[in-house]
């Protein structure tokens, strides 16, 4: 087990992905899991040596705080053994959202950091492309993120990734393709939000770290 467990819990799934992605580039830490709870929040466990656990989540928590995503973070130097059965989730699913709420990418004593991975070991609909990015909408309320993926997808070629529940109504999309399209259909789908409920977070993640794909379904 790494010497430091770092947590960062935000509310809304696109500030948590982005957030996720900054602390990756920013640090050599290794996601440990994901969690979901059924109220707008997400937690993200990391783990690495104390420097970098700290580095990455400045850098996380930087950019939550800009997106509104309220976020909180904890470091935890060698964690008690005891403590893991708490820290660490078993896998979960949650009828109310009718999806899994908790994600682990790699077990984590074993796994070396993304970075090191082999290329066959990475995901290979999105590496290694530099033009390649992710794009996000989150918002709470269907009609309003339907209509907003659908102007985003007349706006630019950008393939729709997944959709995403979070619970209290927030719904994430995720759509693929290359910076200027992708950064196009965000723009075009926020402008559809208003009137139609509520824009949570717009973010575009211009070659996403390996552990926001590992997060994102693989069929």
């Amino acid at each position: 087990m790494a010497d430091c467990l770092g947590i960062l819990e935000t509310t809304g799934l696109t500030p948590a992905l982005a957030a996720l992605d900054a602390m990756e580039k920013a640090a050599d830490i290794r996601l440990l899991q994901a969690e979901l709870n059924d109220f707008y929040g997400v937690v993200l466990k990391i783990l690495g040596d104390p420097a970098a656990v700290s580095a990455a989540l400045a850098a996380g928590y930087e950019l939550a705080e800009r997106m509104g995503g309220a976020p909180l973070q904890a470091i935890m130097p060698r964690p008690a053994s005891a403590a893991w059965p708490a820290l660490e989730s078993r896998s979960e699913y949650n009828p109310l959202i009718e999806q899994d709420v908790v994600f682990r990418p790699s077990p984590p004593s074993a796994s070396p950091p993304a970075s090191d991975l082999p290329s066959s070991r990475k995901d290979s609909r999105f590496m290694p492309d530099p033009s390649f990015a992710l794009g996000l909408i989150e918002t709470q309320g269907f009609t309003a993120v339907f209509e907003a993926i659908d102007s985003a997808c007349k706006a630019a070629n950008v393939e729709v990734v997944c959709k995403e529940k979070l619970g209290g109504g927030y719904i994430t999309v995720v759509i693929k393709g290359d910076v200027a399209a992708v950064k196009a259909a965000v723009d075009s789908g926020k402008q559809k939000v208003e009137g139609l409920g509520k824009l949570i977070a717009a973010h575009v993640i211009a070659r996403p770290s390996a552990a926001v794909l590992s997060l994102l379904p693989k069929s």
